[in-house]
């Protein structure tokens, strides 16, 4: 008896093509930066706000992973690393994506819509970044630039969302600025891997144009700056004891991600990015988190 295996779903597929999982990584930071707004302005939790900020952040990140496919589906054909994506196999076709990517989309903006006129303003600004992302590999040997802006737009976004002005919203373009050197830095090591390739194929970035080595150092100094960033910020808004717990583990996180890849070692790099630079991005903030709701319900 043959047995056939069932082929997922447009949908399931789709999920998996835009790894709708790794949103996490992303909303701690603009829930921190939401709640740190609420406190400033009533030092009450508007769980509305929250949900909504949430919708906007993961239909913005659908968007950009499937803009990024779209976009990279020859490159990824011709990298073994990256032949096996949902494009490149058939198992989504471009048209599916691309109904994805509108879609998506259309959550952000109405998202946007529903949280204040400014984020409704300024929604197609941040989108900007999103698709210009892929095409930077094209034309500059800093891409991970490109993508680090993209990020930091996630805890001003979330400011705005709460306050609707730009008025003191000083500490989210900090936490914007971290949050974007942290991604930008990690872009440098996962670039690290397609060095050969992507000198083949003639695909930019600053591994396959300064070396390994370069990179890596690089990547070791943007996240020197992002550790100062993460203290200047916990100081600014005066966090207590829960924020420095979390920080002293954060930078055990950072220590142990750049000491396990190296440029004559990089077979550790998926162990960076889901265990390290996972922790990074959730850890962190769920002591933050931690103590701004003390503080928001103390003043409840």
């Amino acid at each position: 008896m043959t047995v056939v295996a069932e082929r997922p779903g447009r949908v399931k597929s789709f999920l998996r093509l835009v790894a709708i999982e790794h949103s996490v990584f992303a909303l701690p930071f603009a829930f921190l930066s939401a709640l740190t707004a609420m406190q400033r302005h009533g030092g009450q939790v508007r769980w509305g706000d929250l949900l909504l900020i949430t919708i906007a952040m993961v239909g913005a990140r659908t968007f950009a992973m499937a803009a990024n496919r779209i976009i990279d589906r020859r490159i990824d054909a011709r990298n073994p690393r990256t032949a096996g994506r949902e494009l490149v196999t058939g198992a989504v076709s471009v048209r599916t994506a691309w109904t994805g990517a509108a879609v998506a989309l259309a959550v952000f903006l109405a998202a946007a819509a529903a949280l204040n006129p400014l984020c409704l303003l300024l929604a197609p600004l941040a989108a900007i970044p999103l698709v210009v992302y892929p095409y930077g590999k094209r034309f500059t040997d800093w891409p991970h630039a490109i993508l680090a802006l993209a990020q930091a737009v996630g805890p001003v976004g979330a400011w705005l969302a709460v306050t609707g002005t730009f008025d003191g919203s000083g500490p989210a373009w900090l936490l914007g600025a971290a949050v974007g050197l942290w991604i930008g830095g990690f872009d440098l090591i996962y670039a690290c891997q397609d060095i050969e390739v992507d000198r083949r194929i003639g695909v930019r970035s600053v591994p396959a144009r300064y070396g390994l080595r370069f990179a890596l150092h690089a990547s070791t100094v943007a996240h020197v700056v992002t550790f100062g960033l993460f203290f200047w910020y916990g100081d600014l808004i005066g966090l207590g004891w829960l924020w420095w717990v979390g920080l002293l583990l954060t930078a055990f996180a950072f220590g142990y991600q750049h000491v396990v890849v190296t440029p004559t070692d990089l077979s550790r790099v998926n162990r960076a990015f889901f265990t390290a630079n996972g922790f990074v991005g959730i850890a962190l903030f769920v002591f933050a988190l931690l103590d701004l709701v003390i503080r928001l319900h103390l003043a409840s």
